[in-house]
């Protein structure tokens, strides 16, 4: 395991009762006040004051003399930065210095070359920015340097040899998340002068090229123990020199891009215990040679190429092995010989074997006493989970996913187990959900054939933040026992055939539950207004049940609310305005309900109401109105690009596990699901309203938004030109409206536009060619009387060129008749001074035919005026009675 020289606890403990100093008291106080961090976080700088002796405060070393030799302020939610000027760099005899694991946020002070002292200096896990200051290689007789990043924005070392040439001293050296900026193998020679080098981790920092034979020029490096290469980019071939490294215990080569593994030599004297090849390109037959690492404790290959089979049997080479993980290769393992004894195999504490192509529960199984995590997922293992697997003694985690079980051994209900975390999900169980102890945190029964929930299911799960019934067969009502999961953080019943009402309790259990989902169930009777002032839950989905009364004004306490789908209820009541004060919703569905009524809300622009939305679905209701411009100037994030997955956390076991949220919407024509929302897709759909008025500009700044839907509505007006600003669309559908004008050539500058509806409103001219638009099918523009040109007709009376402009055939194509065209442009010249003003004066234009209007009627007295409306437009015509 990788250690931080042990001694520094010892160093702090056995020397802190000496006197303090007045002016090292000084310069810590000092140091002290110009810090910012949080009190109520602080077990070290919130007990220094002055009627302690300095060298008895908490994370305070002195010598004999009363000097400061050490100073520990790790997690002390330290913020900020440090000054150059910091009187930290007066302390000029500290020989350790811990910060680590705080929120400094500036560069790194150049002033550390002052401390010339230093053995030891652990900076990591802050947020520093920037590059790694050159002076720090003045600190000759550093022992220990960790300098460890996690931020996204990489602090970086411009050049690793002239950072670490003078630190022949170093015993350890911590880079993990520094961007390393050295060319191909200059890191490696970087680090040759480092011969004593017992630990050295250099994870995702960037690294690249293979290792196969630049790696033997550390061939003095005989005292590492540990080597930590993970989340880079090598390739090549795994360098067999690796191996003969008479210390090394630990290697750590995971997430890179080896492809495949040197000749191994003997290293049967190996002392290597951790071996971590997961997530690279590994391919061909399972490394047999392995089998000579007789230390092997830990043993990751899993997410290779690897092939084959392997034979269970052979791990009865690696007595030692405690953890192993061969998952999602292409390996096929296969059951031991039935005589083979069972008790031999190694005592694993995990066992990894998801995607191995079993067939079976291996035999050995049974006999494992010390077993705490078992993952024999998207295997082909049919049948009945056996009644032992729940008697392992120390088992805690089991998954046993996607894989083809139908039914589960015996009663389950009085079997006292240790499992905190049961996953099912994805086989074809039947009958009664199976409930187990109290200590029962995680439990996935999902995509099952299930039909019973038990009425006192929530009597089990009082320890349980995870719980997921969704897609079985489940029916009646939803238990009421539930509410005494008092620690549920998600609840997912979703697909299924639940009826009845929903229980208020469920309301009020959103003090701690942060995702419930019910959708697509048979779920009736209104939505109870109890949700507390002490709201807490992130993700509420009712879509697709028989829910009706109004949208709960109790909501508006849940502050934290990101997701909200109603959808496809029978809703009523007007739009949700109360929503708008909810700062972090980034997803709103209300669609196919019966709400109604305009959707302008009053609220100030300072509090920027949904600033974070980046889906609104209102799409078959009975809004209508206009779109006030103000109601999208405050969503910011559909005005900036972003590209950052999004998931909620509910909890962490020794993997990460975290629930996903899903809705529906429609786009490119067909509802999608997204089972995964990701924080760059953005889309607005408010098709099937009753809309009118024209499209707010306000709208064309969004241009991260990928879907936008107004269709079936009556606005009118024309298509902004600004149009051409949402450069991220790919879907749009204005249909079934009364817009009216041409289309705007910025819409052919789209690039990523896929799918286009502008069929039946009032546009004319010709549609804009040499772009993709003439690659949509004519149905996106059919119903505009005046459109024309590919993928249309190419003319407007849909005759092509040569029909309308007929060469004579006694005449050249090439000859013209002066005295005939001089009669005709005076003709045309005269008369366009006529039509001119019409044409492009829109203001002549409405008065001449008004004019025109009123002297036909003053001709034929049986002609009267009268109002007709179309699409959401009303006009004057004339009518003969």
């Amino acid at each position: 395991m990788q250690t931080k020289d042990p001694s520094f606890m010892f160093f702090q403990t056995s020397l802190s009762s000496a006197k303090c100093l007045e002016d090292q008291r000084t310069l810590l106080l000092q140091f002290k006040n110009n810090l910012a961090f949080h009190p109520e976080n602080s077990t070290k700088l919130i007990l220094w004051n002055k009627s302690i002796a300095c060298c008895n405060w908490s994370g305070v070393t002195c010598d004999n003399e009363g000097y400061i030799i050490g100073l520990d302020l790790s997690e002390e939610s330290i913020s900020g930065g440090i000054e150059e000027s910091s009187s930290l760099f007066n302390l000029l005899h500290l020989k350790k210095l811990n910060l680590a694991n705080n929120y400094l946020n500036s560069s790194i002070p150049s002033a550390f070359n002052k401390l010339v002292k230093l053995t030891y200096l652990d900076l990591s896990y802050n947020e520093f920015v920037g590059q790694i200051p050159i002076e720090i290689s003045q600190l000759t007789r550093l022992v220990t340097l960790d300098l460890s990043s996690y931020v996204d924005t990489k602090p970086k070392i411009p050049n690793l040899q002239k950072l670490i040439q003078n630190l022949t001293n170093m015993r350890q050296l911590y880079l993990d998340g520094i961007s390393i900026t050295s060319q191909g193998h200059e890191w490696i020679n970087a680090l040759l002068p480092l011969s004593d080098l017992q630990e050295l981790s250099m994870s995702n920092c960037n690294l690249s090229g293979p290792l196969d034979s630049s790696l033997s020029k550390l061939e003095n490096l005989s005292d590492l123990n540990y080597l930590d290469l993970s989340s880079n980019y090598l390739s090549g071939a795994i360098p067999s020199y690796l191996f003969t490294l008479p210390s090394l215990e630990e290697i750590w080569l995971e997430s890179n891009q080896f492809s495949k593994f040197n000749e191994f030599i003997d290293m049967s004297s190996s002392l290597i215990n951790t071996l971590d090849l997961r997530s690279n390109n590994l391919s061909g037959p399972f490394p047999t040679s392995i089998f000579q690492l007789r230390s092997l404790s830990i043993l990751h290959l899993s997410s290779n190429r690897l092939n084959g089979s392997l034979q269970l049997d052979e791990l009865l080479k690696l007595s030692n092995l405690l953890g192993l993980d061969l998952s999602y290769n292409n390996i096929s393992i296969n059951e031991n010989d039935a005589n083979a004894d069972q008790t031999a195999f190694p005592n694993f504490e995990y066992l990894h074997l998801a995607s191995c192509n079993l067939k079976t529960f291996p035999i050995f199984l049974r006999n494992q006493s010390t077993l705490e995590n078992l993952d024999l997922s998207a295997n082909q293992i049919q049948g009945v989970v056996p009644n032992w697997i729940w008697k392992l003694q120390s088992l805690e985690q089991l998954n046993i996913s996607h894989n083809f079980l139908t039914e589960l051994e015996g009663c389950l209900q009085n079997i006292t187990s240790n499992l905190h975390l049961i996953d099912l999900h994805n086989n074809q169980i039947q009958g009664t959900i199976p409930v187990f102890s109290e200590s029962i945190r995680y439990l996935d029964y999902s995509t099952n054939k299930f039909s019973v929930i038990p009425h006192d299911i929530g009597n089990y799960l009082s320890s349980a933040w995870f719980l997921s019934l969704s897609n079985n067969s489940l029916q009646g009502s939803i238990p009421h026992s539930l509410c005494k999961a008092s620690n549920l953080q998600m609840l997912d019943i979703s697909y299924n055939n639940i009826s009845g009402t929903i229980s208020p309790c469920l309301m009020t259990m959103t003090s701690t539950l942060e995702a419930l989902n019910l959708r697509n169930n048979n779920l009736n009777g209104s939505l109870p207004d109890m949700f507390p002032t002490s709201c807490v839950v992130s993700s509420l989905n009712f879509h697709g049940n028989l829910l009706h009364g109004a949208i709960p004004k109790s909501l508006s306490h849940c502050s934290s609310l990101r997701v909200l789908d109603i959808g496809s209820n029978q809703i009523v009541g007007g739009f949700p305005c109360f929503l708008k004060n909810i700062q972090t919703l980034s997803v709103l569905v209300l669609r196919n309900n019966k709400l109604h009524g305009s959707i302008e809300c009053t609220h100030s622009l300072e509090n920027k109401p949904w600033k974070m939305i980046q889906i609104v679905d209102i799409a078959f209701n009975d809004f209508n109105g206009k779109l006030p411009e103000t109601f999208f100037t405050t969503w910011e994030k559909m005005m900036h690009d972003e590209v950052v997955s999004d998931f909620i956390h509910i909890g962490r076991t020794s993997s990460l596990l975290y629930y996903q949220d899903s809705v529906s919407i429609s786009t490119k024509g067909q509802e999608m699901k997204l089972v995964k929302i990701l924080k760059i897709f953005m889309a607005i759909d408010f098709s099937s309203n009753h809309f009118e008025g024209p499209i707010p500009e306000g709208l064309m700044k969004f241009k991260a938004i990928h879907v936008l839907n107004f269709s079936n509505n009556a606005f009118s007006c024309e298509i902004p030109s600004t149009i051409g600003n949402l450069k991220q669309l790919e879907s749009l559908d204005f249909s079934n409206n009364s817009l009216v004008g041409e289309i705007p050539l910025q819409l052919a500058s789209m690039s990523f536009l896929s799918y286009l509806k502008l069929s039946f409103n009032h546009l004319v001219g010709k549609i804009p060619t040499g772009t993709q638009l003439q690659s949509f099918q004519a149905s996106s523009f059919e119903g505009n009387n005046g459109l024309y040109g590919p993928p249309l007709t190419e003319t407007p009376n849909g005759k092509r060129q040569d029909e309308l402009h007929p060469q004579p055939a006694s005449v050249p194509s090439s000859s013209i008749d002066w005295n005939f065209l001089s009669v005709e442009l005076g003709f045309v010249f005269g008369l366009g001074i006529i039509i001119g003003p019409l044409l492009f004066w829109k203001k002549w234009r409405v008065s001449y035919w008004k004019l025109v209007d009123k002297i036909l009627c003053l001709i034929f007295r049986r002609m009267h005026f009268e109002y007709v409306t179309d699409r959401g437009q009303t006009y004057t015509i004339l009518r003969w009675s």
